[in-house]
């Protein structure tokens, strides 16, 4: 695909420093690197174990809601700091062995890896924010991120409502909009080859009889008990997921740039990647070493053939560059951002605002 942002000389050339400052700069010791991937590898692999393990021996109907949703939680925490690297082959050297592990993992939260992998390569991270180009802002017509977007009447209380609307993500996702992007993959020209389909069955199919089935047979829980339980899970992972990621992108701070009526972007590729984005804790390890990267957005759209583990170091280079040449990166905590996310939703619930 053409690239349809525009040349800025001065973007550029900041590009330039930006990119040559860390090349300089940035001192990747690979023995530790790996070491630290370990450690990180034991304790998220750990976690699920453990509540997985509880879920099935545990005879308090409390620890047993406890276990679910702590399973769910670990999962999360696992993919962002394994599988959305291995999307961008990071972790191994061997492609093959980064797709099946990024595929694994994606399995345990019951979404369709393949589908996430594509939508987020290609279109997120080629230009976010940008309506027509970023697929991850249609995330549905309840709640209005972007300016200039539909607006409906109930829009006016959506940052009253978000909340409880994003418990609900998580079920939604695996259970319709996975399957609606299949059918429309299915009709698609060309098709998918027959490794695509085979694999998305799959995926399902031991979702919901590991994550389920299993649980609803074995635990000794009854079965409303497990279904509550289920579903509690879901609605704590969603709205961890969802203010995660929507802070990322969509605070007061953000920007949003419009394509013209031709497709192009008024923005260079790099400030689109710069003004769009969110950090939160950009130089903390211990947030780096939770978030798996997610808290170093701006350094991951820049960077995403560096593995996060190395970010907080990263943003040191990349900050002091920015700034000195003018440049200031969005940059909240999490609550301070999930605070700004209620506000940038307030301010979208008018319908006056599209700009």
């Amino acid at each position: 695909m053409r690239d349809k942002h525009i040349n800025i000389s001065e973007d550029s050339r900041l590009m330039k420093l930006v990119y040559q400052g860390v090349e300089s700069e940035l001192q990747i010791n690979s023995r530790a690197t790996a070491l630290l991937l370990g450690l990180k590898f034991l304790v998220y692999l750990s976690l699920v174990v453990f509540f997985y393990t509880l879920i099935y021996t545990t005879d308090q109907p409390l620890l047993f809601f406890v276990a679910y949703t702590a399973y769910g939680l670990s999962a999360v925490l696992f993919g962002f700091n394994y599988a959305h690297d291995c999307s961008h082959n990071t972790v191994f050297k061997n492609k093959s062995l980064n797709s099946a592990f990024f595929i694994f993992i994606y399995t345990l939260v019951g979404a369709h890896a393949e589908a996430w992998r594509f939508r987020h390569i290609h279109s997120h991270h080629y230009a976010p924010n940008v309506k027509e180009y970023d697929t991850d802002l249609q995330i549905t017509g309840l709640i209005r991120v972007e300016p200039g977007s539909d607006w409906h009447w109930y829009h006016r209380f959506q940052h009253w409502y978000a909340p409880l609307a994003y418990m609900t993500y998580s079920v939604y996702w695996v259970f319709i909009k996975d399957f609606l992007i299949y059918a429309r993959d299915c009709q698609g020209k060309p098709g998918k080859p027959f490794s695509y389909h085979v694999s998305f069955w799959l995926q399902k199919i031991f979702y919901i009889n590991y994550l389920f089935l299993l649980p609803l047979y074995f635990s000794g829980m009854e079965w409303y008990l497990v279904l509550a339980a289920f579903l509690l899970m879901h609605a704590v992972q969603s709205l961890f997921l969802l203010f995660t990621f929507f802070m990322t992108h969509h605070v007061e701070e953000t920007v949003y740039f419009k394509a013209d009526e031709e497709g192009y972007i008024p923005s260079s590729w790099f400030m689109n990647q710069v003004k769009s984005s969110n950090d939160f804790y950009p130089f903390s390890k211990a947030a780096n070493f939770i978030f798996g990267g997610f808290n170093n957005h701006i350094a991951h759209h820049l960077f995403p053939h560096i593995h996060h583990v190395h970010y907080p170091e990263l943003n040191r280079i990349l900050y002091r560059i920015l700034q000195e040449n003018q440049v200031r990166p969005n940059e909240t905590g999490f609550f301070s951002g999930i605070i700004s996310h209620l506000a940038h939703l307030k301010k979208m619930s008018y319908q006056s605002y599209s700009v």
